[in-house]
């Protein structure tokens, strides 16, 4: 039974090894949603991430993931979120001694202000479903990742997707319209393929996604904790989990397009 459970039940050495190294405390105090290091140690499994690489983190939030970038991979890292001011983000990574490897960046994601192919890999943690469904995006995103270049994301799912059927009840009553975002692998894989721009896509449901979310949830307590509890343990199927996506920017290759107006 999870319900009671403290902090020290954020570390799953098992099935975590790396995301297991560090605080749990201080994971949880870094707090915007479901432990995003298990979700990035799950994704990396799906990524070529080499050592000397350039990451941008991609709604990066208070910068645990990048932390996790640069410790147990290696690279240099842009830190780019919205929400989070630079100085909070900064100071986050100063305290961990990595903030000579990442760039702390405020921005949104829909104007990116680096140049084309700045980036040999992209990635983003439980931040994707809430500028990446627009058909736009993607291709604004990819402008900043080198050709061959890996994107990877893991972002709340339903197994049903949204588009499909209603979502649940017990998930609405909580999340309310976000609920339209949380988005099944396959239309991510869907919504991907038809852009035309990337390739080896791979799409799935986090295997431990649903038990992992319920552990946090009783870590953090509280009101918002409890709204969540609640609505997973309404869910009998598990039907709400993460998906896991990633894929390859495709080489670079002209795109026949009619001027305005033309033929």
């Amino acid at each position: 039974m999870l319900i009671g459970m403290d902090v020290t039940a954020l570390t799953q050495p098992d099935r975590y090894p790396l995301s297991a190294k560090y605080d749990s405390e201080w994971v949880l105090g870094l707090d915007m949603g479901p432990h995003p290091l298990w979700q990035l140690e799950d994704l990396l499994t799906d990524l070529d991430v080499r050592p000397g690489a350039k990451v941008l983190d991609l709604g990066c939030g208070k910068g645990a993931t990048s932390v996790f970038l640069v410790q147990e991979c290696d690279v240099d890292v842009v830190a780019f979120d919205l929400w989070v001011d630079e100085d909070e983000l900064r100071s986050n990574l100063e305290a961990q001694g990595v903030a000579e490897r990442v760039t702390a960046v405020n921005g949104d994601a829909r104007n990116l202000p680096f140049d084309d192919d700045a980036f040999d890999v992209i990635v983003s943690i439980d931040a994707f479903e809430y500028f990446g469904t627009d058909v736009r995006l993607l291709p604004t995103v990819l402008r900043v990742l080198k050709p061959a270049g890996g994107i990877g994301i893991t972002t709340p799912a339903l197994r049903t997707d949204p588009y499909q059927t209603t979502p649940p009840t017990y998930v609405t009553d909580v999340v309310g319209w976000e609920a339209a975002g949380w988005h099944a692998p396959d239309w991510w894989a869907r919504h991907w393929r038809l852009s035309g721009l990337v390739e080896n896509i791979t799409a799935r449901m986090q295997e431990h996604g649903h038990e992992d979310w319920l552990r946090w949830a009783h870590a953090l307590g509280g009101d918002e904790g409890e709204a969540i509890i609640n609505m997973l343990k309404a869910d009998l199927s598990h039907e709400v989990g993460f998906s896991v996506v990633s894929a390859t920017k495709r080489e670079r290759r002209a795109i026949d397009r009619p001027p305005p107006g033309g033929q």
